[in-house]
């Protein structure tokens, strides 16, 4: 049976409002209109956990929480960018502040309505149902995504985009997600050229440097970035945008600068003060760091937002100032964030090296010696990444500036900057890492030396027409090393002369397995576990929280996932 907009029987409600008054009258009609459960909350903190823990299929929030700072606006933009908020999720916000630039920043946030106080029973109920009615006919493509089926989902949005059918527009922006997620580049820049010649919407705008940057193309994403700032000053997810894309470039200063300024547009938004945070702990004043994640902390202890990283970083730096109380605050900390992570490796890389922090700290150093060894281990493991690389080589060198050597640390140091001297931004980060101790830092310059080195030897012989031996040259030191930069460099050469080689197939192969163990997750470094920011660090990424069905209907049986790009056919070919 098909299931009615105005059908609310089976559903769950949350209200979210500081006025009693207004949460009333808010809970008391939905109740008329048949909601089967209404929770209700006073903050935007509290409503962040019941929406981090549970699934409703309506929110109503308020915009303006003056006595915490925190708005609507603020907890919508932080629960869609991390993935927290089902797209099945009807999520409406009531406010008494009708200017323009609220309207516009609800738009963009994706908000399926605005409710303007005073309202009346049945403005509410219209836009329930509106929204309602859109979900319900966008259904099909709703549970492909929760079935994990992108590209299916992706189709259906492109066709009803190309139809200019029911809610086209916002099957627009679903498609041009979906196509990014899944590396069709190209297509997702068509549709959004498409969206803009019809409408230029903001969201396009920012697509289009999107596209620019998940393809490669940082520093045309830059500059489109920049000029989209000129127009909008105040556009948040694009300043979150810059950063990384500064940040990939090796900009440093100016990937803080720009995070620096998201964070400022939204100061109570966990992730955007998270970037900030980390970035500046590794590139910036380590005392303004500190500050920052123990803001950081404060405001994420108890959310899904909050990164392990974040608390990582934190007891360096508290070592650094010599807090012991501090440090073991953030230990115990630390475990009541682990304890919602599903990472079990990384987390336990996180709980270990916090662990030798405090050994360091109350000068157990034989033990913490033996923890580094543990780490080090670990070094050539796939899942070891370039954020627990940066981690051991800091632990590392609090050791040895404190007088403490490890038999046959140079060795690790070598085996660690060799693999994971992949760029140049990403090996003066390792550097930065090693900064407590000089010696160590050399070793890591040096290593760069040498990859690049190999990496221009092999790419002359290239040029002077000797693929084979270029080949060679990379394949031979990227499996010694499992250097991301010297297996996806031979990769390249094999893509343009693989054919007129020999043993062209097999060595295809080889370096192929090596690149799904050891390249593909350390080619885009990221600090942190960030999910679906707009523009923020991407060393690794995150899976989405499976959203429930809306009610009235069940979620078909997820079919094999697919990943076949989709044919030019099915984007439209005339966007008016």
């Amino acid at each position: 049976m098909e299931p009615r907009p105005d059908d609310l029987s089976t559903s769950q409600a949350l209200v979210i409002d500081s006025h009693a008054t207004s949460r009333s009258i808010l809970v008391a009609q939905l109740r008329e209109f048949g909601v089967g459960k209404v929770v209700q909350c006073i903050n935007t903190t509290t409503a962040r956990k019941l929406l981090e823990q549970e699934r409703f299929d309506v929110v109503l929030c308020e915009h303006a929480f003056e006595s915490r700072g925190f708005s609507g606006q603020d907890l919508v933009d932080d629960l869609r960018r991390n993935q927290l908020l089902p797209f099945s999720t009807v999520f409406i916000m009531v406010t008494a502040e009708a200017t323009y630039a609220k309207v516009v920043d609800a738009a963009e946030s994706a908000l399926d309505g605005y409710l303007l106080k005073p309202h009346s029973a049945n403005s509410l109920g219209e836009r329930l149902y509106q929204a309602r009615t859109r979900k319900l006919s966008l259904r099909e493509i709703f549970e492909a995504i929760d079935s994990g089926n992108f590209d299916h989902a992706a189709r259906l949005c492109l066709q009803r985009f190309a139809s200019k059918g029911p809610f086209w527009l916002y099957a627009a922006r679903m498609a041009a997600d979906l196509l990014l997620r899944t590396g069709q580049f190209e297509q997702a820049q068509t549709l959004f050229n498409a969206v803009i010649a019809t409408k230029p919407m903001l969201w396009a705008q920012l697509g289009i440097a999107r596209t620019l940057l998940e393809s490669g193309q940082t520093a045309k994403a830059t500059s489109a970035l920049e000029k989209l700032l000129v127009e909008h000053p105040d556009y948040a997810d694009a300043y979150d945008m810059l950063g990384r894309a500064q940040f990939e470039l090796g900009k440093y200063p100016l990937a803080l600068e720009a995070y620096q300024n998201a964070a400022q547009l939204s100061p109570h938004s966990i992730t955007r003060a998270q970037n900030f945070g980390l970035l500046m702990t590794y590139v910036g004043d380590r005392k303004q760091a500190e500050l920052l994640l123990e803001r950081t902390v404060r405001m994420g202890l108890d959310s899904k937002m909050l990164d392990c990283q974040a608390l990582v970083l934190l007891a360096f730096l508290r070592l650094e100032s010599g807090d012991k109380k501090a440090l073991l605050r953030c230990q115990e900390e630390f475990k009541r964030v682990a304890a919602r992570s599903t990472d079990t490796l990384r987390t336990e890389r996180h709980a270990a090296t916090i662990s030798a922090l405090v050994l360091v700290q109350e000068q157990q150093f034989p033990a913490a010696v033996e923890a580094v060894k543990a780490l080090a281990e670990q070094l050539t493991a796939p899942e070891f990444d370039f954020e627990a690389a940066a981690n051991l080589l800091a632990l590392a060198c609090a050791l040895a500036q404190r007088k403490v050597f490890i038999d046959k640390i140079e060795a690790v140091i070598d085996t660690l900057g060799m693999r994971f001297c992949t760029t140049r931004p990403l090996s003066e980060l390792l550097i930065t890492s090693a900064a407590a101790h000089p010696a160590h830092a050399e070793r890591i310059r040096a290593c760069n030396t040498h990859i690049t080195q190999i990496t221009e030897s092999a790419m002359s012989l290239s040029l002077h027409g000797n693929p084979q031996g270029a080949v060679d040259n990379l394949l031979i030191p990227g499996q010694t090393t499992l250097n991301a930069r010297l297996i996806d460099t031979a990769f390249l050469v094999l893509q343009r002369y693989g054919d007129t080689m020999d043993d062209g197939a097999s060595l295809r192969a080889r370096v192929q397995d090596l690149r799904t163990r050891f390249a593909p997750a350390h080619s885009r470094s990221v600090l942190g576990d960030l999910k679906r920011p707009a523009g923020a660090l991407m060393l690794r990424t995150g899976g989405g929280t499976k959203a429930r069905a809306l009610p009235g209907w069940q979620p078909a049986e997820p079919p094999v996932p697919r990943h076949a790009f989709l044919p030019p056919s099915l984007l439209p070919s005339d966007p008016l």
